[in-house]
């Protein structure tokens, strides 16, 4: 047989709702190995395919039809591999993933991005590089707050969205994550401004002049955060995606991107300097200052215990409290979610969930972290570690501190797999 014999055919792929193989009832007729299948192309060619079925016949229905072992091995092979291909759900691609380019954030290189978030991308690249830069610190704050927790805002490895197939659900751990990543953005754009670290932005310009607050009259001074401008910024990037699919799970990222910007402005300060004589604070000097970030955090913790149950309403524009007993809708400040959240227990691929087999458990807690909640009625093992630290240090004059190596011995417990 030679490569001249090779027939061309439309490719006729099967409904992904039927249980069985390729062979099942056909939909969707596309053009048979378009550019964009190329190796299968060069594959068909070098085999000098024959025997390919008719137009209008399932290629996978016909494999009795191809010729010897190999050749329909290679079918069955490309059929299934394209029937997986178009049936699977995928995860999309996020900015999130910025935080893994570092510096080189390059903005037709980033996945995942929206027309409108490339254009903001092109155009300020300074501040992506800090947008980038952030990703770490709200994804480290996520982290922290559920380190004892089943679920504890674990990455996927090499996933351009970083938490996979979680991200296909509307749980409110997912709610979370949304919440986080937005007031990351806007409290790390906020203390770039500040700090004269970009060129699009500085200290706050409407805080001049004086001012009232419960003290007494104060006069704005030194530098306030410019958060106005920070979440500004935030909405016009972060939402850009949620703004173009216009789902229901859109609708509910969206509050909850909201609802993180929201609790950085909360939760700004206001510091002053006093002058006068012998410090009577006669006069004040005040600036607006950003709250520690893992305030935050802590705040956007107790909304994720808070959240609403909720389901989006006949409109498609708001939502519906399914739990709870009251009609009014959730508050801007408010967590939003719709689907009840796994119990993380053993590893699923369908639901996000990575399993806590492994998971270090603390056996004297009655928390989330103890062996029996942690490791959910499966039991630990335990290990003895050895750990050299620090001990008996004493000050000498002058000046240096003298310790001793000490060696501690460590029981670590940690969760047995799912058999």
């Amino acid at each position: 047989m030679t490569s001249e014999s090779l027939n061309i055919y439309p490719l006729l792929i099967p409904d992904c709702s039927s249980p069985a193989r390729p062979s099942g009832v056909l939909t969707q007729t596309l053009s048979c190995f378009p550019p964009r299948y190329a190796p299968f192309d060069v594959h068909f060619q070098s085999w000098a395919l024959q025997g390919l079925p008719a137009p209008g016949r399932a290629p996978c229905a016909a494999l009795e039809n191809a010729r010897g072992p190999n050749m329909k091995a290679l079918l069955s092979g490309i059929c299934w591999c394209v029937c997986v291909t178009l049936c699977t759900p995928s995860v999309n691609a996020s900015w999130w993933y910025m935080g893994s380019l570092g510096s080189q954030v390059m903005c037709d290189n980033v996945p995942g991005l929206v027309s409108k978030q490339r254009q903001l991308c092109r155009q300020h690249p300074r501040v992506m590089q800090v947008v980038g830069a952030g990703v770490q610190e709200w994804l480290s704050e996520c982290q922290h707050q559920f380190r004892h927790q089943r679920w504890k805002c674990n990455t996927v490895a090499r996933d351009h969205s970083l938490f996979g197939r979680l991200l296909l659900h509307s749980y409110r751990e997912v709610a979370f994550i949304h919440a986080i990543s937005s007031a990351g953005v806007v409290y790390t754009l906020a203390r770039a401004c500040s700090r004269g670290e970009l060129d699009s932005c500085s200290c706050d310009p409407t805080k001049t002049g004086s001012w009232q607050d419960n003290n007494g009259v104060f006069t704005w001074g030194g530098c306030s955060e410019h958060v106005e401008h920070a979440a500004r910024f935030s909405q016009a990037f972060v939402d850009a995606k949620e703004r173009k699919e216009r789902d229901a799970r859109a609708l509910m990222n969206l509050h909850n991107n909201r609802a993180g910007r929201k609790a950085v402005k909360r939760l700004m300060t206001l510091q002053c300097k006093c002058h006068g004589i012998s410090g009577s604070c006669s006069l004040r000097t005040c600036w607006l200052a950003l709250a520690d970030f893992r305030r935050t955090g802590d705040h956007l913790r107790r909304k994720y215990h808070a959240a609403v149950h909720v389901a989006v309403d006949q409109y498609g524009t708001g939502f519906t409290r399914l739990t709870g007993g009251r009609l009014n809708p959730p508050g801007k400040k408010q967590l939003v979610y719709s689907e009840d959240s796994p119990d993380f227990c053993i590893a699923d691929q369908q639901s996000g969930s990575t399993g806590t087999a492994g998971r270090v458990c603390n056996r004297t807690s009655r928390g989330a972290d103890s062996c029996e909640v942690m490791c959910c009625g499966r039991g630990y093992d335990t290990a003895q570690v050895s750990r050299r630290t620090k001990c008996e240090c004493k000050f000498h004059w002058c000046c240096a501190v003298l310790c001793r190596d000490c060696h501690q011995v460590l029981e670590v417990l940690t969760c047995k797999g799912h058999t």
